[in-house]
């Protein structure tokens, strides 16, 4: 319970340091991780079944030669793409907003530099050093938080490929 104590006083300092932002970041990180734990979850246990599933379904046809039959088989082939592909574009979406919500907080944390400037009428360096702070702290975080989810999200697109690629292998059309 300790570690948990100092762990959030921790995130809450470096949030206080950073500003507002951050939080935006958090709650994209949130979303986006959530997302790709679903779709690793999904490619490991959920799409092997249906796959499985529909390739029996398509051995158990009669006619696996006609125009009809590939027609079926193509629309087969494209719902599981679709499947596969799911939520994938939101992922890699968040992984390119992220960055752009650090450079928000950079701003805002330039802007408070300013601010401290033109009341102290000086550039003191240790007015402006918190300002500074809170201007590279959510430029970090957002380069962090996108680079967490850019592997992960290219290497899930990959996966659907060959998933979608491999379930096509598997019903031949004769």
């Amino acid at each position: 319970m300790l570690f948990l104590e100092e762990l959030l006083e921790t995130v809450t300092r470096f949030i206080e340091a950073g500003g507002d932002v951050l939080w935006f970041i958090a709650a994209a990180l949130v979303v986006m991780w959530s997302m790709i734990i679903e779709r690793l979850w999904y490619f490991s246990r959920t799409y092997p079944k249906q796959a499985r599933l529909l390739v029996a379904q398509w051995d158990q046809r009669e006619d696996t030669t006609s125009w009809h039959a590939h027609k079926i088989r193509e629309a087969w082939i494209s719902q599981m793409r679709e499947k596969l592909h799911s939520g994938l574009l939101v992922i890699k979406t968040i992984v390119t907003i992220c960055p752009m919500i650090g450079l928000l907080g950079t701003v805002t944390g330039m802007i408070n530099v300013f601010e401290v400037m033109a009341l102290s009428g000086t550039g003191s360096a240790r007015l402006m050093a918190a300002g500074i702070t809170q201007a590279t702290i959510p430029t970090m975080a957002g380069m962090v938080a996108a680079l967490s989810g850019l592997f992960i999200s290219s290497r899930l697109e990959y996966s659907a490929n060959v998933h979608a690629q491999e379930l096509a292998d598997h019903m031949p059309h004769h």
